[in-house]
């Protein structure tokens, strides 16, 4: 009731300085972005619902990414295979199709998932093919030394990749991982396309209903640039910082 009685109060100011009028066809007048500040609750919802998939789906990325990247550096044939056939499938196939697939192609087959559940594995499942690529780029930037002492003192693979080698990779492949998070929340709005119930398909519906399209899809692009900015700076800046570290040297 408050936020309400606040848009109101800026609604009545608005109109006795003469800027609020509701038969402009201005899609950038601005009674349309008081319109779609009364409706800011929907778009907050919407973008928590936008960041619960993102949070799963990171974990996700996560899981299947390390354990693709390990498997990549593996030494077996046949798990090097699998690897690059999990990535190349995912990274040249778009994103909508596989979404599509987990959403339409599965009910037949007998597996049901709910549309939250197509966000959080689709989206997972696809960034973790990227996730893969940068964990094992990081094992390989590695000094094969550290294998070769490691093997030495008795170390089995796992047991390598778990004490010796991924500790080591984590500052090496930060700077792109956080890319792969921005890229991965970003990519969450394709959920649109099947009612997904995230940020996008608030704002679209919103806009569609209304016709205010300006307002509904600037407010969205800020809600998505205040959790993706500080994920790329922060990227960068380490990046920097590791760079001046190594030009240090």
């Amino acid at each position: 009731m408050d936020s309400v009685g606040f848009i109101d109060n800026i609604r009545i100011y608005l109109e006795k300085i003469g800027l609020y009028d509701e038969k402009s066809l201005n899609p950038f007048a601005i009674w349309k972005f008081v319109d779609a500040l009364s409706h800011g609750d929907e778009f907050l919802s919407g973008f928590g619902y936008t960041l619960s998939i993102s949070i799963l789906a990171l974990m996700i990325a996560l899981i299947f990414g390390t354990i693709g990247g390990v498997m990549a550096t593996s030494k077996i044939k046949i798990l090097r295979a699998y690897t690059r056939l999990y990535v190349e499938i995912f990274q040249n196939t778009p994103l909508v199709i596989q979404i599509f697939f987990l959403y339409f192609a599965l009910p037949p087959l007998g597996i049901y998932l709910d549309v939250f559940s197509v966000g959080v594995l689709g989206v997972g499942a696809y960034h973790g093919a990227y996730v893969s690529e940068v964990v094992r780029s990081g094992i390989l930037s590695v000094p094969k030394g550290q294998f070769e002492a490691s093997y030495s003192q008795g170390f089995t693979y796992t047991q390598q990749m778990r004490y010796i080698i991924l500790p080591q990779t984590i500052k090496i492949i930060l700077p792109p991982l956080t890319n792969q998070m921005v890229n991965l929340i970003k990519n969450t709005s394709v959920l649109l396309i099947v009612a997904g119930g995230e940020l996008m398909y608030v704002a679209d519906g919103y806009a569609g209903e209304g016709g205010n399209y300006a307002p509904a899809y600037l407010f969205t692009a800020f809600l998505y640039f205040i959790v993706c900015f500080p994920l790329a700076y922060f990227a960068r800046f380490y990046e920097n910082k590791l760079k001046n570290a190594h030009l240090k040297r």
